[in-house]
């Protein structure tokens, strides 16, 4: 973990990168507008390394999202967008082969990546689908789940057909706050029908695999802003993880991450990319980033010393708990730990 490495005092997170990936909800953008700092931070980045993007995100082609992209500043091609439904359709092909007809629940998006694949595409279980395929999209209705559903019925252990989502974020920020996301879609027709997806986007392992083998990465780093997803996605992949502070998790989810899920960097937003990250120092269990210095006595995390940077606070109070290889909740931590000044989708 970044938190406990040692290295030079200059050393950034990008030190010795040759690619950087990024999510995009929550890191580069929330809703249509770009998030602070995060499109002149990417640019920067650019200068020396190549940049891919990942995202969860089933609504939009690879295109759209890289047009999207480069009107807000960015220079991004459709081949550097690596999405969810592109995962899916590769992980489709291992288990139902085009050409075949695919129940499609979401958007433009898996459509698109669906036919490219050479797989027709239905709305209707009434079209004896060999499989269903459902990921995000805005308009996706109560119909639609319900389709779902009814091609779904039978269990695939007893003859049914194969139930691939492309994610299942519970959540997705957007310009307003944080909105319902495509878990939530996918547990509705989980309760409907008793059965559980396949998942093809992150946190499993396919979509980071396709992202280092297209931009041949040979030390990347990845950008995230949700613990469960991008961080254990990237730990499953091998990949170091920076999670920033501008999207869904906050503080007080860094604090209790689970083993597996803890970024190697915690960033309050992109432009600390490109600055010196602190060491992590440990003695006598007391656990000390900049002016901040942490120790779990028993079962109270202690503040020793606040210093004068929330983030650096935060960093010691992660390395103090995390070292400790217990639970969140068997302590008592101080609200100042988990204080939250940083920017909210």
């Amino acid at each position: 973990m970044g938190l406990f490495r040692r290295t030079a005092s200059a050393d950034t997170p990008l030190t010795g990168r040759d690619v950087l990936l990024a999510d995009l909800d929550g890191v580069v953008y929330a809703g249509p507008g770009a998030l602070p700092h995060a499109i002149d931070s990417l640019n920067r980045a650019a200068e020396t390394m190549r940049l891919g993007y990942i995202t969860n995100n089933a609504s939009r082609t690879d295109a759209s999202v890289a047009e999207h992209l480069t009107e807000l500043g960015l220079h991004v091609q459709p081949d550097e967008v690596v999405t969810s439904p592109q995962a899916a359709m590769r992980l489709l092909a291992t288990i139902v082969p085009a050409p075949a007809t695919l129940l499609i629940v979401g958007g433009e998006g898996l459509v698109v990546e669906a036919e490219k694949a050479g797989y027709t595409v239905t709305r209707s279980a009434e079209d004896s689908p060999a499989a269903v395929v459902q990921g995000f999209a805005p308009h996706v209705a109560w119909t639609d789940l319900a389709e779902a559903a009814f091609a779904l019925q039978l269990p695939e252990d007893e003859g049914g057909i194969p139930w691939i989502s492309t994610n299942t974020d519970w959540t997705i920020p957007r310009e307003r706050g944080v909105a319902p996301g495509n878990g939530t879609l996918v547990s509705a027709v989980h309760t409907a029908i008793g059965r559980l997806s396949t998942v093809a986007g992150k946190p499993e392992t396919p979509i980071f695999e396709e992202a280092l083998a297209r931009f041949g990465a040979g030390n990347a780093l990845f950008l995230g802003d949700r613990l469960d997803t991008d961080i254990m996605g990237a730990d499953r992949a091998g990949i170091d993880s920076a999670l920033v502070l501008t999207g869904i998790d906050r503080p007080k989810h860094v604090l209790a991450a689970p083993q597996g899920s803890r970024p190697t960097y915690i960033l309050s937003d992109l432009r600390e990319l490109h600055e010196p990250y602190p060491q992590t120092r440990e003695k006598h269990g007391v656990f000390t980033v900049g002016g901040a210095s942490v120790r779990v006595v028993d079962a109270d995390v202690q503040i020793l010393a606040a210093g004068d940077s929330q983030i650096d606070l935060l960093r010691a109070g992660a390395a103090a708990i995390w070292a400790t290889g217990l639970a969140i909740y068997a302590f008592r931590v101080p609200e100042a730990l988990y204080a939250d000044p940083f920017h909210k989708p």
